[in-house]
């Protein structure tokens, strides 16, 4: 083969991972409730006894943990390479 020929039909490309598109209407409500678990965090306002805090829940909605002010709250969900993510 000669390499500075320009014909380039008979070798081999590489695949680059490309992302991969779906539909969320099809999917089920357990899917749905799955998806970005482990990547997303949810921080909203919230009053526990009667104190104003941030709580921080999963991206499925489970209660993780509740932060005195909404800096510490990104904090940790960031330490936890997660991505924080505001609840009006």
């Amino acid at each position: 083969m000669d390499m500075n020929s320009g014909d380039r039909s008979d070798t081999t490309v590489a695949q680059v991972n490309e992302p991969v598109g779906f539909d969320v209407r099809h999917m089920s409500e357990q899917q749905l409730a799955a998806l970005g678990v482990s990547h997303f965090a949810y921080v909203k306002p919230v009053i526990v006894n009667g104190v104003a805090g941030f709580a921080i829940h999963a991206a499925d909605g489970t209660p993780m943990a509740v932060a005195g002010d909404r800096d510490v709250a990104v904090a940790a969900i960031v330490q936890h390479e997660m991505h924080a993510l505001s609840v009006h």
